[in-house]
């Protein structure tokens, strides 16, 4: 965790009082729809809501007045990226029409693998923003950005600030009065990211006068997760504040040519001093025109090497029986909530949508040690079981190692990189692994390394080592922006182009296989290919004649046998995720599904070395007809 800002009890950062502001001349845009009123608590009144945007509008209208002699105010409805152009400064306070749809990708099981937000900016967006409260999600999502959505639950105050920041000095001038206030009572759930002990008290400021913890339906501020937001030479954190996450949340942070103002209320309810740094925050976002951000964060649930202080904490008898002790004071706070609906609804008061919800609830059974920390460290607890000393050991030995390029808030050791004893954020990981390709050992492995911490796909070894002797020097390793070297500039060759890894491998062929007749319905191949991060895919193929099919899935009321895959790894290899499966068609209306045609499986392996890659494909042919015996073939794949 960043070091953490502790300052005086009173603090001025500037005691000077000004009696007229000097006005800049930056051009300003303020796009606002949103509202004071937090519209997430339940149905909001249509006629009351508009109400509450156009007070909302005219107050930031007033507000930015007082500092700038030029200032639009649009509706969301009226904006259009380019129209940022002929400003200094856009300051986004409602969501616009959409450029591009939202996207959802689903499996042949229909299970979501891949969702993308709608897209309101493209990604070469490079005009200076300003982002209120959870527009830095809903408009940054799709480009990247690191304002992500870690919490809906910023409140008042802000905290662990950094002092010496352009925002809090200047041009306006700004006196910022500091109190001591106690620490948010969240925050000690995640009191192990700390490097030393929790605080019981903070200096804190007022940004704004309400708050949705003292003002029942006040719109709600939104916080950023921390963990590598500063990992990239683009970004900066600037200030947290008081919400249920960690003292280190990023309540105030910029992205390259944005700016994140997670605080939510609007200039009728922020202090005059909020008013004044929300000012200089304006310009100072003015200065990054042109300066799009280069790491971008298109999970934003990707694991960065901090998850570990979680994964560690999460293995003890410590977290368990605190865990015991807030499920039971949670327990506690819900009924007597329950008790307060339950005698509302006796007096024949409406419910809002979340005390409907308090009605249903039920305290759950306390959980167990074993199933606390199987549930924390999955695939971990078969080799470690309850053994804390020994998580603690994996966690910390490993810790150069672990990479979290895939998946959500996951985090494996990366074998390749291991075997060469290099941590794969240190630069001398890619200068070894292009030496291995011009001296011709281990390309295999030389080339997944450079694939998968890299957004390059060279094809000879040349080309590697004049991109990186050219580049050496301005190359820097972002874990949030994807566990990946990159180049710390805004040059299209440089080597930044997050869209490589959209492309699909030219080495993705499927393996030959047999023409099928009616003694020989099904035949099947099994081969090896590429994968563009480097890694190998096992591929399955399974021809089936016409009129024939296979089953998928077989209901309990069905006699059939399903189509089984079973893969046997040479040491020195692990899977990557799960098989991937074929789309199927519907049997019956019992849920049994099929393969007609062709089927073909997919799994992704990572590892080193040679080897034999044992498979054991199982299934049962049918027609109209008859229903063939159950068939079981095995196949040796060598990997040389």
């Amino acid at each position: 965790m960043k070091k953490l800002f502790f300052i005086g009890l009173i603090l001025c950062i500037c005691c000077v009082s000004w009696a007229k502001i000097d006005k800049s001349n930056l051009r300003i845009l303020y796009v606002g729809g949103s509202g004071n009123i937090e519209t997430s608590l339940g149905i909001v009144d249509s006629v009351a809501f508009r109400k509450d945007v156009q007070e909302r509008m005219a107050s930031y209208e007033n507000m930015l007045k007082q500092y700038f002699n030029t200032v639009e105010v649009i509706h969301a409805g009226e904006y259009f990226p380019e129209l940022s152009a002929r400003y200094d400064v856009t300051v986004m306070d409602g969501i616009p029409d959409p450029i591009l749809p939202a996207y959802t990708n689903k499996d042949s099981s229909g299970r979501v693998i891949d969702f993308k937000r709608a897209g309101y900016l493209p990604e070469d967006f490079d005009r200076p923003m300003v982002m209120i409260a959870d527009m830095g999600e809903r408009l940054g999502r799709r480009i990247g950005l690191k304002t992500d959505w870690y919490c809906l639950c910023l409140d008042a105050d802000a905290h662990h600030f950094r002092a010496e920041h352009p925002i809090f000095h200047r041009p306006f001038p700004v006196k910022i009065t500091v109190r001591m206030k106690p620490t948010p009572s969240d925050a000690y759930h995640y009191a192990y990211y700390l490097d030393g002990p929790m605080p019981d008290s903070i200096p804190m400021w007022q940004v704004q006068t309400k708050g949705y913890m003292t003002h029942e339906g006040f719109r709600v501020g939104m916080v950023s997760r921390p963990w590598g937001f500063e990992d990239s030479p683009d970004a900066e954190y600037i200030s947290s504040g008081v919400c249920a996450k960690t003292l280190d949340a990023v309540a105030i942070g910029r992205h390259g040519n944005f700016l994140h103002w997670g605080f939510s209320a609007s200039p009728a309810d922020m202090t005059e001093e909020a008013k004044a740094v929300f000012a200089n925050a304006i310009v100072y976002i003015a200065d990054f025109a042109g300066q799009k951000p280069i790491a971008r964060k298109f999970n934003d649930r990707i694991a960065t090497r901090d998850y570990l202080k979680e994964k560690k904490y999460l293995s003890t008898r410590q977290a368990w029986q605190e865990r015991l002790k807030w499920d039971k004071q949670s327990d506690k706070e819900i009924l007597q909530k329950q008790k307060n609906v339950l005698a509302k609804k006796e007096r024949g008061e409406k419910l809002l949508p979340q005390e409907e919800g308090l009605l249903d609830y039920t305290p759950q059974k306390p959980i167990s040690y074993v199933d606390f920390v199987k549930r924390y460290q999955k695939e971990e607890f078969d080799r470690f079981g309850t053994d804390e000393k020994a998580y603690a050991a994996y966690y910390d030995h490993n810790r150069a190692y672990f990479y979290g390029g895939k998946g959500m808030y996951t985090l494996t050791i990366d074998e390749d990189v291991k075997s060469l004893g290099i941590p794969n954020n240190d630069l001398r990981l890619l200068d070894v692994a292009i030496g291995m390709l011009e001296k011709g050992q281990e390309a295999e492995k030389a080339n997944r390394i450079l694939s998968r911490y890299t957004l390059c796909r060279f094809s000879t070894p040349q080309e590697w080592r004049e991109w990186f002797e050219a580049n050496k020097k301005r190359l820097f390793f972002t874990e949030a922006g994807g566990w990946l070297f990159l180049v710390n500039s805004r040059d299209a060759m440089s080597g930044n182009d997050y869209h490589v890894r959209d492309v699909q491998p030219q080495t993705r062929q499927l393996p030959e296989i047999k023409v099928t007749d009616d003694k020989n319905p099904v035949q099947v191949a099994v081969g090896l290919g590429n994968v563009a991060n480097g890694n190998i895919e096992i591929v399955v193929r399974m021809k089936i004649h016409n009129g024939y099919h296979i089953y998928a899935n077989v209901s309990k009321l069905d006699p059939f046998i399903p189509t089984t895959i079973e893969i046997k790894l040479p040491e020195g290899y692990r899977p990557v995720g799960k098989l991937q499966k074929p789309s199927f068609k519907s049997f019956n209306d019992r849920g049994t599904t099929i393969y007609e045609d062709e089927a073909v499986f997919r799994q992704e392996i990572s590892g080193s070395g040679k080897g034999e890659i044992h498979t054991k494909i199982g299934y049962q042919c049918c027609d109209t007809h008859i229903c063939m015996p159950p068939t079981e073939i095995n196949y040796v794949v060598q990997i040389k």
